[in-house]
């Protein structure tokens, strides 16, 4: 993080509010945290410029009856920048990071038709010269990571009466199959207002009205049932080294069977562990994690997750590079907003 961004109790304080309630008024949130409205307005814009959060609308291609993919890309020497570039500026790649020494891709596929994932998986990267192997996984089930969860590091941040005082906008996550059997139907309508909440998670309903040609009381109940039915969650995605987190690993874990929701539920526990999800694959099961250093991280993997019944075997790739985390594009530590976010601070 450049110089600027130094991250302060109260700033956490905020970040940690705005996880449970990530639409809630500043008015609301200084109640809960005892400080002045406009020192929270102040706090969150200068985060927010900082690029060490920032609040966007995500969309779950499952709800809408699409699977989701994680794929692993081995490259030739030279050739991995641009192609991670280029899929980083699609809108169906949500994650993209560069390991193995620079030489691997791995990125999260959230394609909104089967055709547009089929055009991506199926054609253009297994005809791109420079792309040695494809290994594509998809995602079974999710047990931590999106849907407007909150990242465990956090917890404990707010005594449990100011979390109660905000309320919250969308449970938080909780397991649930990664396709429903009911997916859900878009309006154009619908369309209309989560290209605005792509762009800024919090987007007032009279934004969100005007966008959509709605009053703002059917964009409110309309958001409501999007909400509810996990189309869109309200993310606050954080740039990991403001916090003090420098060292990020993909893990993949070898299961037995049986123990494969055991292990992925108590992932989800660990301060850690940012995402966890059982995956089709020889390895079937993957997570990521965040720590301070290498030497966390190793008393993390070896400690926590090698003394987990049912662990066979376990690869850790730490990050090089992020390229980009749930839709934000990364530059060095920061988070950078889309210019159409930018454009209406």
């Amino acid at each position: 993080m450049k110089e600027s961004a130094v991250v302060q109790p109260e700033d956490v304080r905020l970040i940690r509010a705005l996880q449970v309630a990530p639409r809630a008024s500043f008015a609301s949130i200084a109640d809960a945290l005892g400080l002045a409205e406009g020192a929270v307005t102040r706090r969150y814009r200068r985060l927010r410029a900082e690029g060490v959060i920032r609040v966007a609308g995500v969309v779950d291609p499952g709800a809408l009856g699409q699977s989701r993919w994680l794929v692993r890309l081995r490259c030739r020497p030279g050739s991995v920048p641009a192609i991670a570039d280029a899929l980083a500026k699609r809108d169906d790649v949500s994650w993209v990071a560069l390991g193995a020494a620079g030489s691997e891709i791995t990125c999260a596929v959230r394609s909104r038709t089967r055709e547009q994932r089929e055009d991506l998986l199926g054609q253009r990267l297994p005809r791109t010269a420079a792309v040695i192997d494809i290994h594509a996984s998809a995602v079974l089930r999710q047990f931590v990571g999106g849907r407007g969860h909150y990242w465990a590091a956090l917890r404990g941040t707010l005594t449990p009466q100011q979390e109660a005082m905000l309320g919250s906008e969308g449970s938080p996550f909780t397991e649930s199959p990664v396709v429903p059997r009911d997916p859900v139907q878009l309006t154009a309508e619908d369309e209309k207002m989560l290209d605005v909440l792509a762009a800024d998670g919090r987007a007032s309903l009279v934004d969100l009205g005007a966008a959509a040609d709605l009053t703002p009381g059917r964009v409110s109940r309309r958001l409501h049932v999007l909400l509810r039915r996990r189309v869109v969650h309200v993310d606050v995605e954080i740039a990991p080294a403001a916090l003090g987190y420098h060292a990020r690993a993909l893990l993949w874990l070898r299961v037995h069977p049986a123990a494969v929701k055991s292990v992925g539920r108590t992932l989800a526990q660990e301060p850690a562990i940012a995402f966890a999800a059982a995956v089709s694959g020889p390895c079937n099961l993957h997570a990521v994690a965040h720590c301070r250093d290498l030497n966390e991280l190793f008393e993390f993997t070896s400690d926590r997750i090698g003394s987990m019944s049912g662990v066979q075997s376990m690869e850790i790739s730490p990050v090089l590079q992020q390229i980009k985390q749930a839709g934000t594009l990364v530059s060095g530590d920061r988070l950078v907003a889309p210019r159409s976010a930018r454009a209406r601070r």
